[in-house]
């Protein structure tokens, strides 16, 4: 089920941008009068899952998920059908509007996600406001991921600089790291503070490592409430007992609570909780999956959270900076991908669509489709041949120049761009089937 729920999110979220992308085609082309002779979502090699004509274009959905188009009279496209462009120019082709008018036929879709990304965001922050808890309210420390104990680290460090820089959120300890390059972390260890080198093989052993998280805050165990019957419930856990000892392995820390209480399971033991100031030794029989059947208190609710909201108005400003920010953290991000670790981390569908929860909400799904449309928009302008930065590459130098590239040029681009696209894409998604297989 949980996998299902991300499917449908994935393909709800790129059937909307799909559209919205092919409609900023569709939009520039009707305006400078050129016949689009079809649109479709999903391509439909042999057969349509569903189709209708109205005016001069086909309308319809294909049966293979990998995207959508439009076909746009007298133009070169993956379509590949050039019986057209063997006759003579007609008004309403695309190949024969000027130069300036065929480049915004073919960056309307980019522009359009970008546009889609910036509203998005912008009612986002209107609906939902933003909310995180400040790296400086981890007063327990952070706890780290394996890789960052192997440089020095220990649970229990507060990162306060990363390059000299101080840190707004833990995650901004990772994005320092790899994308600006920080070569040394101020860390503080209980009453001190020091300065620790980041070696240059570390951003390689987090990328090649498949580190999610570098750093997590850390809590205790801390019960909120229990569950009817539980064996905590049963135990006599009540809200706000700390839990710090399950039998003689002292567990301070809700990670390694958690840890000590798996390996205690389908037994009986005794577990050591403050209340009140005072430690009370209380006999626990834990089920078989190493559960007590309580729920505890959040990060949030012990560390404090950060909230700012936001007005109608004041919202789309900061929306806009918000999708300037995470275009720029995207393009940053890709030198990643040139690297021989980078490389085997590049993902396809089932990497995007482990981006979704596992449950349905609204403001996530909301976030990830104004993420993927940033992604939409930047891929499709990169100048490679059949994207539509390949058009927009050799339209630009036809401005330039004067001189427009014979049509068995475009064509032969074509090709080896859809090629080079199937290649990546079956590179992709062959990453993703590896990694599925190693688990």
């Amino acid at each position: 089920m949980d996998t299902l729920i991300r499917v449908i999110q994935l393909i709800l979220s790129l059937s909307l941008l799909v559209i919205l992308h092919e409609c900023g085609h569709f939009f520039f082309a009707r305006l400078f009068k050129v016949r689009v002779e079809k649109f479709y979502l999903f391509f439909n090699p042999w057969f349509s899952l569903f189709k209708f004509k109205k005016g001069d274009t086909e309308y319809g959905i294909g049966w293979l998920p990998l995207g959508g188009y439009v076909k746009i009279a007298g133009m070169i496209d993956e379509s590949l059908d050039t019986a057209q462009l063997a006759q003579e120019p007609q008004p309403w082709e695309f190949r024969s509007k000027p130069a300036w008018q065929r480049l915004l036929i073919m960056v309307g879709g980019v522009v359009v996600n970008f546009i889609t990304a910036i509203l998005l965001f912008w009612l986002i922050l209107f609906k939902w406001g933003e909310t995180y808890i400040p790296a400086e309210n981890a007063k327990y420390g952070l706890m780290f991921h394996p890789v960052a104990h192997e440089i020095g680290l220990v649970d229990g460090d507060r990162i306060l600089e990363v390059g000299g820089v101080k840190i707004e959120t833990i995650g901004d300890i990772a994005t320092g790291i790899l994308i600006d390059n920080a070569s040394t972390l101020l860390v503080e260890r209980g009453d001190s503070q020091f300065i620790l080198p980041v070696p240059e093989s570390f951003k390689s052993e987090i990328i090649s490592g498949e580190v999610r998280q570098l750093a997590t805050f850390q809590i205790p165990a801390i019960v909120d409430s229990t569950m009817p019957n539980s064996p905590a419930y049963k135990a006599g856990l009540i809200k706000n007992d700390r839990i710090v000892k399950i039998d003689t392995v002292s567990t301070p820390f809700f990670h390694q609570f958690s840890a000590t209480l798996a390996s205690y399971a389908g037994s009986s033991t005794n577990i050591t909780v403050e209340r009140d100031g005072q430690q009370l030794q209380l006999p626990v029989d834990i089920d078989s999956n190493g559960k007590l059947g309580f729920l505890s208190k959040t990060t949030g609710s012990l560390l404090g959270t950060r909230v700012t909201n936001y007005s109608l108005f004041e919202a789309f400003p900061a929306g806009i900076e918000r999708g300037i920010s995470t275009l720029t953290a995207y393009v940053k991000q890709l030198k990643l991908v040139f690297t021989k670790e980078g490389v085997k981390q590049l993902g396809g569908f089932g990497t995007i669509g482990s981006l979704f929860p596992t449950i349905w909400d609204w403001q996530t799904f909301w976030v990830m489709t104004a993420f993927l449309s940033i992604i939409l928009a930047f891929m499709n302008i990169l100048p490679i041949p059949a994207l539509d930065g390949g058009h927009v590459l050799f339209l630009l130098y036809e401005m330039i120049t004067r001189r427009k590239p014979s049509e068995k040029f475009l064509e032969n681009a074509q090709i080896a761009g859809m090629i080079l696209l199937l290649l990546l894409l079956i590179f992709a998604n062959g990453n993703d089937l590896l990694r599925w297989l190693g688990k």
